[in-house]
This record gives structure tokens, C-alpha cells and sequence, in this order.
């Protein structure tokens, strides 16, 4: 089964086709992807960002992840910045984003309600996350989040990865590493209710992707 033709979870496959036929009105002219979504980025990479899932009007409107959003502004912006993006923006399949030394990808791919998936949903949509977790040359994860830090550390043991005891609580800039296998970051996701209120700055995400620069032997 091809990624793009997953209908496994009959909740996420329900929100997402709805959201596509209803649309937002400022993107009523637009056709919207409304199916999973694939991973971003150079698939030969040091660097895996692991985010939570599209958004119902970002990535499962443009196909591509964290574009077309308010979070996928404030992390092309840093990305681009830290020399990882050619552009500091991401608004559409084909304007012309490049990404060089770094993946992106997500422990769910299709956009759940409210932003929440259901454990089921993150179990189901493992199967996805496992071959870029598995992607040969990974010295570095950046974990967008509590829950995809702890999804990292979950698959550790299965990839062959030896995760610290007591196991890593996720926090913004912590910093663990996965015997046998890569350096786990931890970064706030970039989402409005931590970029708005400050609780994520872009002084803070630069930290963190400068970091693991460094980690994966990258030059700016």
C-alpha cells in the first residue's frame, strides 16, 4: 500500500476529505490535497525533524508538510536561517523550496481534529514513520513536541537504539543520546499557542537547528 492511498483510520480519512470538500474561505478556489502526506526534504540527510501531523488547512490543503501554515512559517523561516532552506518560506508544491541535509516527516500523515490524534492513529500511521526513522546516515533528530519525542524513544529499541534510563522527559533544547543510534533534540513545536505567547522564540528554534548542525558535522 502506497502512502498517498492509506485509509486506515476511518476518523483521520473522514476529517481529512471533509476539510477538503468544505474548505476555508480564504482557499475556497483551491483544490486541496486531502490525503496523507510524504515526507519533505533531502532523504539522505543527517538531520530528521519529526513533527505531529499536516494541518487541516496547511499540508492537508497544499500536499507538502508544514506549508501553507502559521507553524510551517516560523519553522522554514529558521530553517532557512540556519542554512538547512534555500528560502525562508514554504507555500505551495513548486515554489521552488529546496532543502538541503535535513528530512521532515511526521508521526501521523494525515490531519487529525483539533489537532489530536488518537494512540490508535499514531500506532496505525508507525508504519510510515519506521523507514525514515531506518533512513541510513540519521546523526540527528529534532523531536517537534512531547509526542513525537516520546514516539522517537518508543522505536528506539526496535531500530536497535539503547535509550537511557531513567528514560529522557522531553524539553525544549534537551539533548539525549540513543546508543547505537542518533542524538535526539528536543524543541518546542512551533504551533501559535507556543509562538504567540513567546514560549517558542525564533531565537530559541534557531538554538536548536544551529545544534544540530553541529551534531551531524553540517557547515553553514
Amino acid at each position: 500500500m502506497e502512502l498517498t492511498e492509506c485509509r486506515l483510520c476511518p476518523r483521520l480519512v473522514g476529517w481529512r476529505e471533509r476539510v477538503a470538500v468544505e474548505k476555508r474561505a480564504a482557499y475556497r478556489d483551491q483544490e486541496y490535497w486531502g490525503r496523507p502526506v510524504p515526507s519533505l526534504g533531502d532523504p539522505e540527510g543527517p538531520v530528521l525533524v519529526v513533527g505531529l501531523a499536516p494541518a487541516a488547512h496547511g499540508a492537508n490543503r497544499t500536499g507538502r508538510l508544514f506549508t501553507g501554515d502559521r507553524s510551517g512559517d516560523f519553522l522554514f523561516a529558521s530553517l532557512h536561517r540556519t542554512g538547512f532552506a534555500n528560502q525562508p518560506t514554504s507555500t505551495h508544491v513548486g515554489d521552488g523550496l529546496e532543502l538541503r541535509g535535513l528530512l521532515i516527516t511526521a508521526i501521523v500523515r494525515c490531519a487529525p481534529p483539533g489537532n489530536r490524534p488518537t494512540p490508535v492513529e499514531v500506532a496505525n500511521c508507525a508504519r510510515w514513520l519506521l523507514p525514515d526513522l531506518r533512513r541510513p546516515g540519521i546523526r540527528v533528530i529534532v523531536a517537534l513536541g512531547g509526542l513525537a519525542f516520546e514516539q522517537v524513544l518508543r522505536h528506539g529499541p526496535s531500530l536497535g537504539w539503547e535509550v537511557p534510563r531513567p528514560r529522557p522527559r522531553f524539553g525544549h533544547g534537551v539533548e539525549e543520546e540513543l546508543g547505537g543510534g542518533p542524538i535526539l533534540l528536543g524543541s518546542y513545536h512551533p504551533s501559535q499557542q507556543n509562538t504567540f505567547t513567546g514560549r517558542l522564540t525564533p531565537e530559541m528554534f534557531d538554538e536548536v537547528f544551529l545544534r544540530a548542525r553541529t551534531l551531524s558535522g553540517g557547515t553553514l
